[in-house]
């Protein structure tokens, strides 16, 4: 398929992001077994190989080979197309949100923070930034921002106070009086 036009190349795309959507539409609820994620996270790869060159170095498609490989836990190798999307459009939120995760994972803390302040430059009304942040400094030991953070994603929405309780990045913290005012939970 080395010629396609752009009604082919937006389908494909289009193809693409609905392997993973299905992969996380009811992930809140199910988890999927990891074969049948990794299945769909794979499939959207196949499909994107398809676009050709040009159309593969787009940041949508750059953004779905990163989401895809971060899906298969594969972190590592999902910075470089995360990384390219996020050079190419500085702008979208979900590829500072999907890097900061990887990097996270990968060990480099100081870089996930880095782009989650980036996507919070760009959506400062942002709770799920917000609340990643508030993570992600506390993991890294800063209290006072890791609580400013987690206070404005709480303000901001504060449905994220029932995923506080059980969040493992915030054991650092969970025993500080600080934490326990902002959190309103008992430890």
């Amino acid at each position: 398929m080395s010629s396609i036009n752009r009604l082919q190349r937006q389908q494909l795309v289009r193809e693409a992001e609905g392997y993973l959507d299905l992969a996380l539409v009811f992930s809140d609820q199910w988890e999927l077994p990891v074969l049948v994620r990794d299945r769909l996270a794979q499939r959207s790869l196949e499909v994107v190989e398809h676009l050709g060159e040009s159309a593969a170095q787009s940041p949508q498609v750059q953004l779905i080979k990163g989401q895809a490989l971060r899906m298969m836990e594969r972190f590592k190798d999902a910075l470089a197309p995360l990384s390219a999307a996020a050079e190419s459009d500085p702008q979208n939120v979900d590829t500072w949100l999907a890097l900061g995760w990887c990097y996270k994972r990968t060990g480099r803390l100081d870089l996930a923070i880095e782009a989650l302040e980036e996507a919070l430059d760009i959506e400062p009304g942002s709770a799920v930034v917000n609340y990643n942040l508030a993570c992600y400094w506390s993991l890294a030991r800063n209290k006072r921002q890791s609580l400013a953070y987690l206070s404005q994603a709480l303000s901001l929405d504060s449905t994220f106070r029932t995923l506080v309780e059980t969040e493992h990045d915030f054991d650092p913290l969970r025993a500080d009086p600080d934490f326990q005012a902002v959190t309103s939970i008992s430890v």
